[in-house]
């Protein structure tokens, strides 16, 4: 999954590989400060659309590349920021599907995803079976 900003003008968006499970302990203590969320809860509020947790997030990232950058400077409008599946999380999805509906469920939800993975960001540097972003 990837965290993505893409502000108004800019020509293309920047991108984060999400993964709370590469997220250092530092940065995982901050986010629950900041937050007042244990990390469990935080990765299932930012799946959610919390603003506070995703605001959190950017801000990890951004901090990443900017070590300077203050919370308080971290503003967006809420359609400059969303999170993405990858084209491989949304075939292992697809995959699920495959074993768990059937009949008209499965044909509707097939076609849906499959215009997912048309679009979706094709991520060559995922290792393995692609993961949900939830830590355990």
């Amino acid at each position: 999954m990837y965290l993505v900003l893409k502000r108004e003008g800019d020509a293309e968006p920047t991108r984060w590989r999400y993964n709370p499970k590469k997220l250092m302990s530092v940065e995982r203590e901050d986010i629950e400060r900041r937050t007042g969320r244990n990390f469990a809860q935080f990765t299932q509020d930012v799946l959610q659309g919390n603003s506070l947790c995703r605001r959190a997030l950017l801000f990890t990232y951004l901090r990443r590349d900017h070590p300077k950058t203050r919370f308080e400077d971290v503003d967006f409008a809420w359609d400059e920021l969303k999170l993405e599946y990858s084209k491989q999380e949304f075939e292992s999805m697809r995959e699920n599907m495959l074993e768990s509906l059937h009949g008209d469920e499965l044909a509707a939800s097939l076609a849906a995803i499959d215009r997912h993975i048309e679009d979706a960001f094709d991520d060559t540097e995922t290792e393995g079976k692609a993961q949900l972003p939830i830590a355990e």
